[in-house]
């Protein structure tokens, strides 16, 4: 076809072949080989860029199907079928990109059966599921015009296409204004300049500007592609009205923050003062001005620079809600790692390689783009380099992009770090030897709140041999000096240490009640588990077993070292700090305000690493 599609396809096989390597990562090894997420920063890039702008950027639908249908601009109908099928097409990259950040993406039915409406989430689910419904709906008749065959499906779609249209309207109101509904639960997360009571609102009215631009900017873009003039007169129209919706956007976020009282914020200087002039400056002040003048609003470089600043102006200020702007300790600070990156990227490629393919292929536009590659008795197109023929222009492109997608894919796979998909997501506990023994980086939660732990040091003055049992109090069958986190899996919940239904079931240990219970099934009429493993309970361990629940990660740290802590303290006035918290945590950080039980946390186990040696110096005051 031109040289512009072609070199476009071959960069976007490309990016796709990397995400892929990637997402196959992602799902083989989990969410902690690919992320740099934590239980303190639990969303990241995948919603705030995948979803939250996701569904924002793909709001043209809705948008240019009210203009066209409700209020009868008829002049705007060469831009609904593009508007259409990418709504359609970024309706269904958000849900593929969801299925990346779920822990458990093949449970993503759940929401359909098991009912939560009380959550706001919920709400916007089910109406994401049913517009791209209603979008693919919409849609369909294009495709059908190919065929005669399906003629009478065609024609019954089409005789729905306003109820569509009206349901859609409905649907899209409903799930943009509730994704900022989503964030009123956590003043104490967000950042007041973001915060506010009005969300939902801000989030619907910044839909319907970013809307109308998502439809201008792909407009330009896909006729530049294909070398096609570009509706310059109708993209004006639509920087005109989207000129008026940002205007108001702006009012409602100035009046908002003037009537809070958070105006001096703005000028502060902090980092998010500086994220929100840059984002409000990008969003609406400089699009408003640009479009404001017709000489520019009715040019195509005035067009595409103001459609893009809204585009990535609005994505900015997804962002920005969705985690950039959110309050938390620097120590829980996230950055995206390239890997998420990656994916986002390979989703956004996916999509625009469909997008390609329909419009190649269905009267998207008023006239399909002539493209050589379709045609299999067109001349055939040597390469220069090997004068070799690699078929018709169809099978070759198709051979090019192929090999172009497998030598990305193959070379994803060969620069991914080794050391993240040996942990499969399993968080280190660091050893680093210094003179006087070993010093284990406790960080179960991977936050940056652990403690460093001088291992030998303790085993001194608890008692060389006889100390390990002072911690290491239970050991699983088959196993000495058991992890904690073997039996306190969760880090601030209490953990069933026993699993009944393993032991119980047929894929576990298979054992009879009767074995275990003396009469009724009753816990209290439950043996003990040393009855059975009688290497469980190692010799002069301290600390009793009362339960086959065991309280958290956390609590069970604390519980074993303050209690020695105080006895030290108490017979030795000099170490009276010792059961503070400084004395186990020194580089806790001073702003952190809530306390650990505020988080409940996922299971991590601990594996030791050795690193290079640490000096003395740097550990002495950490007890080295």
């Amino acid at each position: 076809m031109m040289n512009r599609v072609q070199t476009s396809k071959t960069i976007l096989w490309s990016l796709l072949g990397f995400a892929a390597a990637v997402g196959l990562t992602r799902f083989v090894f989990g969410l902690g080989a690919t992320t740099n997420l934590s239980d303190g920063t639990p969303w990241g890039i995948w919603i705030g860029f995948d979803v939250l702008a996701g569904v924002a950027l793909a709001s043209g639908g809705f948008v240019m199907t009210a203009i066209f249908y409700i209020t009868k601009r008829e002049e705007f109908k060469p831009l609904v079928r593009p508007a259409v099928l990418t709504a359609f097409l970024g309706y269904l990259a958000v849900i593929f990109g969801l299925m990346f950040d779920l822990g458990l993406p093949w449970n993503i039915w759940h929401m359909m059966i098991y009912w939560n409406p009380h959550s706001p989430l919920f709400e916007v689910g089910w109406c994401v599921m049913l517009y791209t419904a209603v979008l693919m709906l919409e849609f369909s008749p294009m495709p059908l015009e190919a065929t005669n065959r399906y003629a009478k499906v065609r024609e019954f779609l089409m005789k729905l296409r306003l109820p569509l249209v009206i349901i859609g309207i409905m649907l899209s109101t409903l799930h943009q204004s509730s994704l900022g509904s989503l964030f009123l639960i956590m003043p104490h997360r967000l950042h007041p300049l973001w915060y506010s009571s009005l969300l939902p609102v801000q989030f619907f009215v910044s839909a319907v500007a970013l809307g109308m631009m998502m439809v201008a900017l792909e407009s330009i873009v896909s006729h530049w592609l294909y070398r096609r003039s570009a509706d310059t007169t109708l993209v004006a129209k639509l920087a005109k009205f989207a000129a008026w919706v940002l205007g108001l956007f702006l009012a409602i976020r100035s009046v908002d923050i003037a009537a809070s009282g958070e105006i001096a914020m703005i000028f502060e200087g902090s980092r998010e003062a500086w994220l929100f002039i840059a984002e409000i400056l990008m969003s609406t002040v400089i699009p408003i001005l640009m479009f404001s003048i017709k000489r520019i609003r009715t040019k195509p470089a005035g067009q595409l620079v103001g459609s893009l600043l809204v585009v990535l102006g609005m994505v900015f200020n997804r962002l920005n809600v969705g985690g950039v702007a959110g309050l938390r300790p620097d120590a829980l600070g996230y950055v995206p790692s390239l890997m998420e990156i990656i994916v986002s990227i390979g989703v956004v490629s996916a999509a625009a390689l469909v997008f390609m393919f329909a419009v190649e292929r269905f009267s998207i536009w008023r006239e399909r783009p002539q493209d050589d590659q379709a045609d299999p008795y067109a001349r055939p197109n040597f390469d220069r380099a090997a004068e070799v023929w690699l078929g018709a222009p169809a099978v070759a492109a198709r051979n090019k992009y192929s090999l172009v997608f497998v030598l990305s894919f193959t070379l994803g796979i060969a620069v991914i770090p080794g050391d993240r998909l040996e942990s499969k997501g399993v968080v280190d506990a660091v050893v680093r030897k210094a003179r006087g023994g070993q010093i284990l980086q406790i960080d179960g939660n991977h936050d940056l709140f652990g403690t460093p732990f001088n291992h030998a040091a303790h085993i001194d003055s608890l008692g060389r041999d006889s100390s390990c049992v002072k911690c290491h109090h239970m050991n699983k069958p088959m196993d000495e000096q058991s992890g904690c986190w073997e039996c306190h899996h969760n880090m601030y919940t209490v953990s069933d240490a026993f699993g009944h239904d393993w032991h119980a079931g047929p894929d576990g240990a298979n054992i009879a009640c009767r074995q275990c219970h003396q009469g009724e099934r009753r816990a209290e009429t439950v043996k003990k588990c040393a009855a059975c493993h009688t290497d469980q309970l190692p010799p002069g361990a301290t600390i009793s077993i009362d339960s086959y629940l065991a309280p958290s990660y956390v609590d069970a740290m604390h519980g074993a070292c303050v209690a020695c802590h105080r006895q030290v303290a108490a017979a030795d006035q000099t170490k009276a700090g010792l059961p503070q918290c400084a004395a186990c945590h020194p580089k806790l950080p001073s702003e952190r305000q809530l306390p650990f039980a505020d988080f409940e946390l996922s299971p991590r186990t601990v594996n030791p690493v050795v690193l290079p040696e640490a000096p003395a110096d740097s550990l002495a005051e950490n007890g080295g």
